[in-house]
């Protein structure tokens, strides 16, 4: 029997596989994925667990409720929303709407891999300039695009770097992009940069017709394990997405969850106020040890372990596993000696630094 074959590119993408602790009776410190340390909203639970008792029923198909509410929260319209399964899935059903077998797909050097996976998914061939000091260069992305680039996506701030461009820069991106060119600003961190010179992007689509802004509630809203995600564009790419999407594909819970997170933004406020406290405070004690932090304006930091020809990113990440703690090696995004740590509780940043000052100082 003649074996089935996917499309050209499928084999090149990499299965991912987020770390999982030993099956053993401890309790774990994870560190190695972007969550909200402080949890979900209350009033997002608390709507979680309202419609329990509904999930027999199929979620609303148009997102009206949430739409409206993400509108409402962020002075948008509507109409120009378009809600997902998380961002992850928005960035694939983008692919999948503008990009194909003989187009290209413009990203940065360390910028989410999530974007690779979802253009060669869809056939396309993805493009990568490089960075500077792990900031995008908007110079080199310029140089990069031609009349085959289809999309740009641009991680602003970026994981798993930390680092962000200014408005201004994405400005000129976008001006020197062809303007057949969709850029999408993947904005999943914009909640946590309140820098004067940084935008989420909002303004630049309402004065573009071939720019679109992807957020998600799983970062500072804290409801990653729901998978909620959505989008802010022109009206004619909302409704490609709209065509190409699942009509069901945000659930119930999910849905309402997201709704109440939405309107309580004094978990929002926690959240961030946590985030400016200890986001320093851990690169400060990193830096003392000898541990090079990159500037983070997220919810983590990308440090970079000193040079020991007898002491590398394995040997790290195995000590802090000895220790109970998980944190996210960055090889995958040729950034060999780096790791990613999230910024968690009191109790959890104290115990990571602990842990790398008895390996990094012995």
């Amino acid at each position: 029997m003649e074996l089935l074959n996917p499309r050209p590119g499928v084999g090149q993408i990499k299965v991912y596989r987020p770390i999982r602790p030993p099956e053993e009776d401890r309790a774990w410190i994870d560190l190695s994925l972007t969550v909200n340390p402080l949890g979900p909203s209350p009033a997002a639970l608390a709507a979680y667990r309202k419609v329990a008792t509904q999930i027999h029923r199929y979620p609303s198909a148009d997102h009206e409720r949430l739409r409206r509410a993400i509108a409402r929260r962020y002075e948008l319209d509507a109409e120009r929303v378009v809600c997902a399964g998380g961002s992850d899935e928005m960035i694939h059903l983008v692919c999948q709407a503008y990009a194909g077998p003989g187009d290209e797909v413009l990203t940065h050097e360390h910028g989410y891999r999530g974007f690779l996976k979802a253009v060669r998914a869809s056939g396309a061939t993805p493009v990568v300039a490089m960075e500077r000091d792990m900031v995008v260069d908007v110079d080199a992305m310029i140089d990069r695009a031609g009349e085959r680039t289809k999309l740009c996506f641009l991680a602003n701030p970026n994981n798993p770097t930390g680092t962000y461009i200014t408005a201004e820069a994405v400005q000129r991106l976008r001006a020197g992009l062809p303007k057949h060119t969709l850029l999408v600003l993947d904005s999943a961190y914009a909640e946590y940069c309140r820098r004067n010179n940084y935008s989420e992007g909002t303004e630049l689509v309402e004065s573009c017709d071939n720019v679109m802004m992807v957020r998600t509630f799983s970062k500072i809203h804290g409801l990653a394990g729901l998978r909620v995600g959505w989008a802010y564009g022109p009206g004619s790419v909302v409704g490609a997405l709209n065509h190409v999407r699942g009509p069901f594909n945000v659930s119930l819970p999910a849905q309402e969850a997201a709704i109440a997170a939405l309107a309580d933004t004094g978990h929002e406020e926690a959240t961030f106020a946590h985030t400016a406290h200890w986001l320093p405070w851990l690169s400060h004690e990193l830096e003392a040890i000898g541990v090079r932090v990159y500037p983070s304006v997220c919810n983590f930091i990308l440090a970079r372990i000193p040079p020991d020809p007898s002491l590398g990113v394995p040997q790290v990440t195995e000590h802090l596993a000895r220790r109970g703690i998980l944190v996210k090696s960055v090889t995958d995004y040729a950034l060999t000696d780096c790791l990613r740590i999230t910024i968690g509780s009191e109790e959890e940043n104290r115990a990571v630094v602990a842990a790398l000052r008895e390996i990094l100082e012995e």
